[in-house]
C-alpha cells in the first residue's frame, strides 16, 4: 500500500475513532504511519483528505447496506432490521454523519456532498416503500424513509434499549396511517 492509500485508510480510522471535526493532520499521519508532509503532497490539505476518506467510507457503507437489504425477504420488518443492524455495526460512521449535519453551514464542500448523497439516498430508499424512479411518489416515499431512518438511527445511537424495533415501527406507522 502506498502513502496515498495509507493516508486514506488512516483518515478512515480517525473518522471512526475521533470523528471529522476533531481529527488533526497528526492523528491521520500517525494512524497511516506516514509523514505529515505526505498529506499536503497527496491531498493538498487535511480537510481534502478527510473529505475523500468520508466519501469512500460512506460509499462502502452504502454498498454494505445494499447487500444486507438485498439479502432480506423484502418484508418491511426484515428491511428495517437490516437498517437497524447497520446503525449498530457502523455506529462511528453514523455519529460522524450526524456530527457533519451539525456543521454543514461551516463546511460548504461537505454540504454539497451531503446534499448529493441525500438525494441519491432518497431515490434508493423509496424502494423500501415500493416506489421507484424519480417521480413525486418516489420523492415523497424516499423522504419519509429518510426521516424514519434518521429518527431510528438517533434512537438506536442514544438509547438502544428504548428504541423502536422493526415491529414497533410497523405498528407505529399503522397507528399514524389510521389517524390521517
Amino acid at each position: 500500500m502506498g502513502n496515498r492509500e495509507s493516508l486514506i485508510a488512516g483518515a478512515k480510522q480517525c473518522l471512526h475513532d475521533i470523528g471529522y471535526t476533531r481529527t488533526t493532520a497528526r492523528d491521520i499521519a500517525s494512524a497511516a504511519g506516514v509523514s505529515l508532509a505526505a498529506i499536503g503532497y497527496h491531498f493538498g490539505s487535511t480537510r481534502e483528505l478527510l473529505n475523500q476518506a468520508l466519501m469512500e467510507a460512506l460509499a462502502e457503507w452504502g454498498a454494505e447496506l445494499a447487500t444486507k437489504l438485498s439479502g432480506t425477504d423484502g418484508s418491511f420488518e426484515a428491511v428495517w432490521a437490516a437498517v437497524i443492524d447497520s446503525v449498530r455495526t457502523q455506529r462511528p460512521l453514523w455519529t460522524t454523519q450526524f456530527e457533519l449535519a451539525g456543521q454543514v453551514d461551516r463546511l460548504p464542500e461537505v454540504h454539497e456532498f451531503l446534499v448529493a448523497g441525500q438525494r441519491q439516498g432518497r431515490a434508493e430508499l423509496a424502494g423500501l416503500f415500493g416506489a421507484s424512479g424519480d417521480g413525486e411518489q418516489a420523492r415523497l416515499l424516499g423522504g419519509l424513509a429518510q426521516a424514519l431512518l434518521a429518527g431510528m438511527a438517533i434512537q438506536w445511537l442514544i438509547d438502544p434499549d428504548g428504541a423502536l424495533t422493526p415491529a414497533d415501527l410497523a405498528a407505529a406507522l399503522r397507528l399514524a396511517a389510521d389517524r390521517l
